[in-house]
């Protein structure tokens, strides 16, 4: 895979948990991942770029993916692992 994957997380997220299984059972063996409970700054920096207050939020390259929900339905409707290849 060579798409960058971002995502945005807290420590206690169960879809933060289920996003990274998916994107790991799809090839993907590095995550950015952007702790927003550690740091109050980069949530806000989140919330701007995405208009959304939850976690995850998921980047593929330059392509906000959305949550995990967003993931699962790129994924069964066939478009994430072109996505991730870039």
């Amino acid at each position: 895979m060579s798409a960058r994957v971002l995502m945005y997380t807290t420590a206690v997220c169960p879809y933060c948990v289920r996003a990274k299984q998916l994107l790991k059972a799809r090839g993907v063996t590095e995550i950015e991942e952007v702790r927003v409970d550690l740091d109050p700054d980069r949530r806000d920096e989140m919330m701007q770029k995405t208009q959304r207050r939850t976690v995850p939020q998921i980047f593929i390259g330059d392509t906000h993916v959305g949550g995990c929900d967003d993931l699962h339905a790129l994924d069964a409707g066939g478009r994430l692992l072109p996505l991730l290849e870039g």
